[in-house]
């Protein structure tokens, strides 16, 4: 049984094209000094758009839709450990996402909130908080 039927979305500040591969085996964009085992995606716009808004680097923030290659499962940093169930749709996977095309027309968040999101994360990476890698 599947666990979302999606559409899937990944945020990035990386440029790409249809039929390329996100993989695993980069820096976390909430604490630097980890390598992820696993590539994150979600189910919700939304939440890529933030992701993409908060992605280590200069460029601009891009959403896509992506299609996982093989297996899944629900994010363990976010589901039950943060949020009961999954209500953030968020997934992850160590085999490599299909980039599907790019959304332009995804919410972007206002300046004041972006800010926020960023100050939060500061202070998670402060505290070193733990990603369940």
């Amino acid at each position: 049984m599947a666990l979302d039927d999606g559409p899937f979305y990944h945020g990035t500040k990386a440029h790409l094209s249809p039929g390329d591969l996100l993989t695993a085996g980069r820096r976390s964009n909430y604490r630097p000094d980890v390598v992820m085992n696993h590539i994150y995606f979600t189910a919700l716009i939304g939440g890529a758009g933030l992701a993409a808004e908060l992605a280590a680097g200069d460029g601009d923030p891009h959403v896509y839709r992506v299609e996982p290659t093989g297996e899944w499962e629900n994010d363990p940093n976010v589901t039950d450990k943060k949020f009961p169930g999954n209500p953030t749709r968020s997934y992850r996977s160590r085999d490599p996402l299909r980039v599907v095309e790019e959304i332009h027309d995804w919410p972007r968040l206002a300046p004041e909130a972006l800010r926020r999101w960023r100050d939060r994360i500061a202070v998670m990476r402060d505290e070193l908080a733990e990603i369940i890698n």
